[in-house]
């Protein structure tokens, strides 16, 4: 149940929004040079010596895949990590070429400004990617030096002029706020450094450092952030942002027109996708299964014959409605009307307009709190397919 379709929300002008269904495919790359101090993601510095096997088991799975009747033609592509681009473009080309993908597929590849190479680039863009997400973090040295994190700020200028002298015009800048000594300028000179870069960004993204179990940020609490001071933070990257011709569209992300990332507009739509590779995640119709985290149990699982498969879910009923709801309610197209009540305590939090429900700048920064009111359709009321917007609707809408 879709509480609104990315087919509908992301269709080329004059297109029929439902001429296609979409369907993705997500593709984890656990390699990276260094691993930053806040990462708790599926990454290991030490098992380069791995690459080619762990790239041989993903083509396995995806030829199980296609054999199986699971993977179809993809209209979106991601290839994140860990860091794609430190395993260089050849293993990540045998990748795509493996994939079956329709005509305008979108495929984003996740780069590190110090791996980011013209040869790189240049071979990704023949391969048929369409879009680079480099992770920048920030444009402070002491701010990037207090994530853990290597390189310095003219890394990230030259990896943009080599996207851009590649030919891609679509294309991510990430951003991390609230590392320890970040001022309010550092903040504000990152954002500006991110949208004048040459070429400019069409898409920033922008999170909240949070602190996870098990990383090196979390024993060292000198270096945790300040709640009030990561919501000063969001606040003025979402005004920044829109003055400098950005719309939010999720919580954490904002774009020009045309440039939303549809592998995760889809994502939070409750689309369907597959995951490729180890503690890949996947959903499809209502059921979400997840591979193995480790590597090496990852390659050893495929290469006798076995599933990698280590966690699965099945969302039915009024579960599967919350779920879709919790994912919408991130968006600019924010929730039916009926998803939520006419509680005074969300006064200021949301705003109501064209039968949807939206999060406020301030809702945004108490979502978990919002999400906690969420309900399902009473008996008889629209259903929310029938609740979806249009696509003049949600652009042409202000939103608070």
């Amino acid at each position: 149940m879709r509480i609104f379709s990315s087919t509908q929300v992301l269709p080329n002008e004059g297109s029929d929004p439902k001429a296609t269904e979409s369907f993705g495919v997500y593709v984890h790359i656990p390699f990276c040079a260094q691993r930053c101090d806040y990462c708790a993601f599926s990454t290991w510095t030490d098992k380069g010596h791995l690459v080619a096997r762990y790239i041989d088991a993903c083509l396995v799975e995806i030829g199980r895949a296609q054999r199986d009747g699971v993977l179809g033609s993809c209209t979106t592509v991601f290839i994140g990590g860990g860091t794609p681009s430190f395993i260089g473009a050849a293993p990540l080309c045998r990748i795509i070429e493996a994939l079956p993908c329709a005509n305008d597929v979108e495929i984003t590849v996740e780069c590190n400004p110090e791996s980011t190479t013209p040869e790189l680039l240049r071979s990704l863009e023949l391969a048929g990617v369409t879009r680079i997400s480099l992770g920048v973090q920030s444009f402070s040295e002491h701010v990037l030096k207090s994530l853990g994190r290597t390189g310095d700020p003219t890394d990230a200028a030259r990896a943009v002029s080599m996207i851009g002298a590649a030919g891609f015009t679509n294309f991510n800048v990430d951003l991390i706020f609230g590392g320890a000594g970040e001022s309010a300028s550092d903040w504000a000179e990152s954002l500006e450094r991110a949208t004048t870069l040459d070429p400019v960004p069409p898409h920033i993204s922008a999170y909240a450092l949070s602190v996870e179990r098990g990383t090196p940020l979390s024993r060292d609490f000198s270096r945790h952030p300040n709640d009030d001071v990561l919501a000063d933070r969001y606040a003025f990257c979402d005004a920044y942002l829109s003055d400098a011709g950005y719309s939010w569209y999720e919580v954490s992300n904002w774009a020009k027109r045309g440039h939303e990332c549809r592998h995760n507009v889809d994502c939070w739509a409750q689309g369907d996708y597959l995951g490729i590779g180890c503690s890949a995640h996947s959903h499809l119709d209502g059921k979400r299964f997840a591979n193995t985290r480790v590597p090496e149990r990852y390659i050893n699982a495929i290469e006798h014959g076995r599933s990698p498969l280590e966690t699965t879910e099945t969302l039915a009923g009024n579960d599967r409605v919350i779920e879709a709801l919790e994912l919408a309610l991130r968006t600019r197209w924010g929730v039916p009307n009926w998803a939520l009540p006419n509680d005074p305590d969300l006064k200021g939090l949301v705003v109501r307009r064209g039968g949807r429900a939206v999060l406020s700048v301030k809702g945004r920064l108490l979502m978990n709190e919002v999400a906690l009111r969420l309900q399902c359709p009473p008996s008889g009321d629209p259903t929310p397919e029938t609740q979806t917007p249009t696509l003049g609707g949600l652009f042409d809408t202000a939103i608070a």
